[in-house]
């Protein structure tokens, strides 16, 4: 009896610091399991059965309607890129057909411009909604020195999705000031200017601009896939699935 009462008193107290310290670290809440037990978002449903919480309506209805302006958007910028590639000009290497859209330079151009509206005004909606509402998802000081020193799980898990999401939303702006800097190079002459860094090298300031803003689709495609990632890892397809749908 005296042993059992000790290991109880023991677990108390271990779940009492773990409690203090979620409260210091400002994350009470938002691990759905202690630090010793793999981490599971889930929600009962009728059927007393476990199932991933679904996302808010406007959340799930943002990650649908993203993924179709980042598929338009990459897919008539590479139109746009096999009429002039950035590497070797128009003798250059191009990327198959099946992935561009628009089906010519004036095509693709259309559908560019006419998407990036669109896509200006969905990301400074998302970014609006993430600061007001779910800050907390973005990352901060803290998740690099979680992924450096802390041996749990469930907290490194969460700091890498955090990092990865919030280098999502900084190369989906640095995509969309690059454009823009495209799009109107002589209104927005500043901003091209600062890409003259690589000009002692041999290169002008336009051409680094080109492959920067080209650098950004892969640079999204990598993290995407992150992103869809350590969602598996924490929910499986189920939770992927209610991400969208």
């Amino acid at each position: 009896m005296g042993g059992n009462r000790k290991g109880l008193t023991g677990h108390c107290g271990e779940f009492c610091r773990w409690i203090v310290w979620q409260r210091v670290q400002g994350q009470l809440g938002r691990l759905t399991a202690f630090p010793w037990r793999q981490p599971v978002i889930t929600l009962s449903d009728a059927s007393g059965s476990a199932r991933p919480g679904a996302h808010p309506l406007w959340t799930r209805a943002f990650h649908g309607f993203n993924l179709l302006v980042l598929l338009l958007m990459a897919g008539s910028g590479l139109e746009i890129y096999n009429a002039n590639p950035v590497f070797g000009g128009r003798a250059g290497a191009t990327v198959p057909e099946w992935l561009t859209l628009g089906g010519w330079l004036a095509g693709g151009r259309d559908w560019h411009f006419g998407v990036m509206g669109l896509y200006a005004a969905n990301l400074g909606l998302w970014i609006g909604l993430l600061l007001q509402r779910r800050h907390r998802r973005l990352a901060d000081g803290g998740d690099l020195g979680t992924l450096r020193r802390s041996a749990s799980p469930p907290r490194r898990r969460l700091a890498s999705h955090r990092i990865t999401y919030t280098l999502m939303l900084v190369v989906l702006a640095f995509s969309l000031i690059t454009g823009l800097a495209m799009y109107k190079p002589a209104q927005l002459w500043w901003l091209v200017s600062l890409f003259a860094f690589a000009e002692p090298a041999g290169h002008s300031s336009w051409q680094t601009l080109r492959v920067c803003h080209l650098a950004t689709i892969p640079a999204i495609a990598l993290l995407l896939v992150a992103h869809v990632g350590l969602s598996w890892r924490v929910g499986g397809l189920r939770l992927l699935r209610r991400m969208a749908l």
